[in-house]
């Protein structure tokens, strides 16, 4: 991140939840002052207030998909911008205030989108119990902790903080679930390329356009631009109007992108910039492999062709 690093960071709380373990990641973060929020509106506004230099919001979860409010947000007030991306498993553990067999636990308390992840689990492990909904996966460990429910699903964050005991643990039907998560603040320099990086734009299109959203995609496929996600959701307006939330591979100070960007600002309705910022790295993930003709060396293999016969050189 360009510039003075932020030290003021907020994210969605309350304390002891999957945000505040992803948040705790940053090694700035980590080192500055961490300030829950009581919802994703709260902590983007605290940002463009200037009482935080810094937001953490979850963006999307790989089995729920994304998160609605956060994306509203970023289309509306001021603009924000990511400036980086935190992933993290969903690794829900089922805990109580001691060791406690499995068969005589009647209660559990668990956010709906923790119970909805660990329906099955749950059902075959324990199919008397009643799943009690609370505001949060730290509300869910404080209530066990105070002994109003034999059991908690929730983050493992919440564990040690409520002096609990893991009765079982990667309790998630699907085991390989992740959160992404976005670190958002306000718009300044851009930082340099790191060479994989991920460029982030909200567009909407004229409702009147014929084959408005196959011009966006093309102004993106034609520079070799891959586009690793699109979601839309609606303007508030009036019904049929969209904005789309595009992921590209690629930087804003990229030749490639830069057109893209200027392509788009011809024939979009709106185009808001997110921000460029580096892909958060998988574990053993493979670079994806460059498409001939549609690699950085051929475009700037073309851009010095075009100028030499500019310049009258005409090989």
């Amino acid at each position: 991140m360009p510039g003075t690093p932020p030290s003021r960071f907020v994210y969605l709380g309350p304390e002891g939840t999957f945000t505040e373990a992803a948040l705790r990641t940053l090694p700035a973060a980590e080192r500055g002052i961490r300030t829950p929020a009581r919802s994703v509106p709260e902590a983007l506004e605290a940002v463009r207030a200037g009482d935080a230099d810094a937001a953490l919001v979850p963006l999307e979860n790989s089995v729920g998909g994304a998160v609605p409010v956060t994306l509203d947000e970023l289309v509306t007030g001021s603009p924000l911008v990511i400036t980086r991306e935190v992933v993290i498993p969903v690794e829900f553990v089922l805990a109580a205030r001691e060791l406690t067999p499995l068969a005589s636990i009647r209660t559990v308390a668990a956010h709906p989108q923790a119970s909805a992840q660990c329906r099955n689990w749950l059902l075959a492990h324990l199919p008397d119990a009643v799943v009690v909904d609370v505001l949060s996966n730290a509300a869910a460990a404080i209530s066990a902790a105070a002994g109003e429910h034999d059991a908690a699903l929730c983050a493992p964050i919440g564990v040690p903080r409520n002096k609990l005991t893991v009765l079982a643990d990667k309790v998630a039907d699907h085991a390989d679930a992740v959160t992404r998560f976005a670190l958002l603040s306000r718009p300044g320099p851009v930082g340099e390329p790191t060479g994989d990086d991920v460029t982030s734009l909200a567009v909407s299109i004229r409702r009147d356009q014929v084959g408005a959203l196959l011009a966006v995609l093309t102004e993106l496929s034609v520079r070799g631009i891959n586009l690793s996600r699109i979601e839309s959701r609606p303007t508030g307006e009036q019904l049929g109007t969209y904005f789309f939330f595009l992921d590209c591979t690629g930087h804003v100070a990229e030749t490639r992108m830069g057109e893209a960007l200027q392509g788009l600002r011809r024939i979009c309705a709106e185009v808001r910039f997110l921000g460029s910022y580096p892909r958060h790295q998988q574990v053993h993930e493979e670079p994806a492999p460059g498409v001939p003709g549609l690699t950085d060396a051929d475009f700037a293999d073309s851009a010095a062709w075009l100028a030499r016969l500019r310049a009258g050189d005409a090989h």
